[in-house]
């Protein structure tokens, strides 16, 4: 099958890495970049670390609300198509470039096969959540990583070509475990000098990154979670994304912090070292909410639902208001039942191997 591939954000970057490992061994296939994410840090290095195939087109949109984002991406992936003509198109997971994807096939009447089908927060006014009802609603083929996205999909009468491969980002995780434990070199401080400016001895530390709009667009709400992160037994490693650094910037030249120590934007196999070493993780992100979770590591998640709801079970992640007490109040009090980080919601790590044979499979039917 010819596939066009559309991703333009860091998640979808893990996910096809993960997937077009497996996808050309069967088919051919063409990617497109929308650009979305066009940091260096958010974009290029997770190409270099995670062996994707350079983009056959860039389609260098970047940062724009969410109409003029969407139709721009709209635009650009239709000339594409028309070009291309592929027999099918993938998308993954739930941003602008998954929706500007998804309807820009649909209007040529092009397959769309949608991985990370199915996750529910029921909070119709997250745009992720908007983004990946579109996209399962236009998908022939839904992929979902879990039992309960299944049925999500079937509360909503979809139930026609809905497989339960477990999660991609599963396999691309397995797969960075191997490359960081191959490439270690260095002990945990060297990897924390690397990052630190002046740092003291860090054993023990709490990992954070924050970038939903509700958390970091509001700068009182980004003070009150710096100030609650200065409380905390352990220092802080707080990863900070380029839509939170001007006023976590303003915010410390009012005030020096001393518990925190903040980085630029990592790389997926420095984030996958850091979140595997800490003691907690404090985020915003859907994708390391899960990764947390399949890596054993409690979290706190800045949310006011996740989609990940498998995460929750025995306190395994806790939601949390985008304030700082409330974050401490969770990262203190809540008692955890790791047995349930044993139960494999997510599958066994050969989600992306299911999905070419099952797109290989439908060729022939």
């Amino acid at each position: 099958m010819k596939i066009t591939t559309i991703i333009g954000a860091r998640p979808q970057f893990i996910k096809a890495a993960a997937v077009s490992r497996e996808l050309r061994q069967l088919h051919e296939e063409r990617l497109i970049h929308t650009g979305q994410h066009y940091d260096e840090n958010m974009s290029l290095v997770f190409f270099e670390e995670l062996g994707i195939p350079k983009p056959d087109y860039h389609l260098h949109i970047g940062s724009k609300s969410h109409a003029r984002q969407t139709a721009e991406m709209m635009v650009g992936i239709e000339d594409v198509l028309l070009k291309e003509k592929p027999e099918a198109v993938m998308v993954y997971g739930d941003t602008n470039s998954t929706m500007a994807g998804a309807i820009a096939a649909a209007k040529l009447h092009i397959p769309i096969a949608h991985v990370e089908a199915g996750g529910r927060t029921y909070l119709k006014d997250m745009p992720e959540e908007q983004n990946r009802i579109v996209a399962d609603h236009l998908a022939t083929w839904n992929f979902t990583a879990s039992a309960e996205h299944t049925e999500c999909l079937a509360r909503e009468g979809i139930t026609d070509k809905v497989h339960n491969v477990g999660d991609v980002m599963y396999d691309g995780l397995l797969y960075a475990l191997d490359r960081v434990k191959y490439n270690e070199k260095k002990d945990q401080l060297m990897k924390l000098k690397h990052y630190l400016a002046n740092p003291a001895p860090i054993d023990r530390y709490y990992l954070a990154t924050l970038h939903r709009p509700e958390n970091v667009d509001d700068i009182e709400k980004v003070r009150s979670i710096i100030a609650g992160f200065e409380k905390l037994d352990l220092p802080v490693i707080f990863s900070v994304h380029p839509r939170t650094i001007a006023k976590v910037r303003e915010i410390h030249s009012q005030k020096e912090q001393h518990n925190i120590h903040f980085i630029e934007p990592l790389g997926y196999l420095d984030m996958v070292y850091f979140a595997s070493n800490a003691e907690k993780i404090i985020t915003d992100s859907g994708g390391l909410n899960k990764e947390a979770f399949l890596l054993r590591v409690p979290a706190v998640v800045v949310l006011r639902q996740t989609g990940w709801k498998e995460t929750l079970s025995g306190n395994c992640a806790v939601l949390a208001k985008p304030d700082g007490d409330d974050i401490l109040d969770k990262l203190y009090s809540t008692k955890i039942d790791h047995t349930k980080f044993d139960i494999p919601h997510y599958g066994d790590g050969t989600a992306s191997r299911q999905i070419a044979k099952i797109l290989d499979w439908g060729t022939k039917t």
